[in-house]
């Protein structure tokens, strides 16, 4: 057991190419952060958009985007020997969609612009997404045993990092007397993203597995049904707090600096922590470590909702605590699903069609729920906010997705799944 867990950690001579999924990991990373916490803040308040409307806006994309996932995963199956062509199309349409987003004046409605840039974002985002995570299935068959765990750990890896770079550059570019900080970061990321695109090229071009069944068949396995209640209620606390992560810090804690070091913290906790849960997995079982992370991360993060105003330093500990749980989802649950898609022989783009489907069902309930909420109590980004508004906030932050947390971990607990 112990010479198992040894290969699943990755390893500093990488001669099959892992590296290469950590660094496109990265890149596509960097594009979900500002999609999910800087942009509808940048939009409240440079253009001074309501919050309402940007919660109904995000609910209706939401829609879009989690309904053509499936869509776009059966496209991705299909693509045969285009894969590499299409891959390098989309990631030139994901950066020239976030420069559109956050570096050119808006020629129209603000609302409408909002929305235009992110339903062609979130397109990009999320065919490369289930491209880059159908392809992992077939790359962990070359690895051999351990395979899927070991790809896993590489990817989420980067992954994290490339959280952590685009949640604290934007912080650095605003120290900068910069005429437009989100600006650059648009640009920097629109090459980043074509880097990236051409140092994966080779790896589109492997072997793709002759599909058994499509949705039927992965639909019809019990444990891959399971498997995704699973990711649909894991995903829902993750949603919740994002949505007001930004809020919390400004308005709650009363830092405007923090938020940026926060979430870099919070991050690195999460990918230092990555290679580790993929060790103990390999001799505690995947479920069991699971488990374990999540009844860990329910104390860790239930702290948030006692802290006021200066308590800058025990968020910290809680980003640090609750952060380093979050590996274990990054890591495991991905693979213990390809695992199971694998096992049924199932197409790896609907597969994750599917996935990406019910993660961001809970993203868009968030976004049409949260930020109403929020305002409905009064609250404003800019401030100053009533004693109501600011323990609306505490709760919506930290109490909901406790009780979300909670829910996801009885259904793992309850849910027979096979190990990888």
């Amino acid at each position: 057991m112990t010479s198992r867990a040894t290969t699943l950690a990755p390893a500093c001579d990488d001669g099959a190419g892992l590296y290469r999924y950590t660094v496109y990991g990265a890149v596509l990373a960097g594009a979900g952060l500002p999609i999910y916490i800087h942009a509808p803040t940048f939009f409240a308040e440079t253009y001074e958009v309501s919050l309402a409307l940007i919660g109904l806006a995000l609910f209706g994309l939401r829609i879009l985007d989690f309904a053509q996932d499936p869509l776009l995963g059966r496209l991705a199956d299909n693509l045969g020997k285009w894969r590499g062509v299409a891959a390098g199309i989309a990631s030139v349409i994901l950066g020239a969609a976030m420069v559109a987003l956050f570096a050119i004046p808006v020629p129209v409605d603000p609302l409408l612009w909002f929305i235009g840039c992110l339903a062609v974002l979130f397109t990009a985002f999320s065919f490369l997404w289930i491209l880059f995570y159908a392809r992992g299935i077939t790359k962990g068959e070359e690895l051999g045993n351990g395979g899927p765990l070991r790809l896993a750990a590489w990817r989420e890896i980067g992954t994290l990092l490339g959280i952590c770079l685009a949640s604290i550059i934007p912080f650095l570019l605003f120290l900068i007397p910069l005429a437009a900080p989100l600006a650059v970061f648009a640009w920097g990321f629109f090459v980043a993203s074509l880097l990236a695109a051409w140092l994966m090229a080779s790896e589109w071009s492997g072997p793709s597995r002759r599909e058994k069944g499509g949705l039927r068949v992965l639909l019809r396995d019990p444990v891959l049904r399971r498997l995704l209640i699973v990711g649909l209620c894991n995903a829902a606390p993750v949603a919740v707090s994002s949505s007001v992560f930004l809020f919390f810090v400004e308005a709650r804690l009363g830092s405007e600096t923090a938020s940026g070091p926060l979430l870099m913290l919070f991050f690195l906790a999460a990918a230092a922590s990555a290679p580790v849960w993929s060790r103990i997995a390999a001799v505690y079982g995947t479920k069991k470590t699971l488990v374990f992370a999540m009844m860990l991360a329910l104390p860790a993060f239930s702290f948030s909702l006692f802290l006021e105003t200066g308590d800058v330093l025990p968020f910290a500990i809680i980003c640090l605590a609750s952060g380093a749980t979050l590996g274990a989802d990054f890591t495991l649950l991905p693979a213990l699903f390809s695992h199971n898609v694998d096992r049924v022989n199932g197409g790896g783009g609907q597969a994750f069609g599917l996935w990406n489907f019910c993660s961001k069902f809970t993203l868009a309930i968030a976004a049409a729920a949260v930020l109403p909420i929020l305002e409905a109590t009064g609250f404003t980004p800019s401030g100053p906010n009533t004693g109501e508004a600011l323990w609306t906030l505490t709760l919506l932050y930290a109490g909901v997705p406790l009780v979300l947390k909670a829910i996801a971990l009885i259904v793992l607990v309850w849910t027979p799944i096979e190990e990888a």
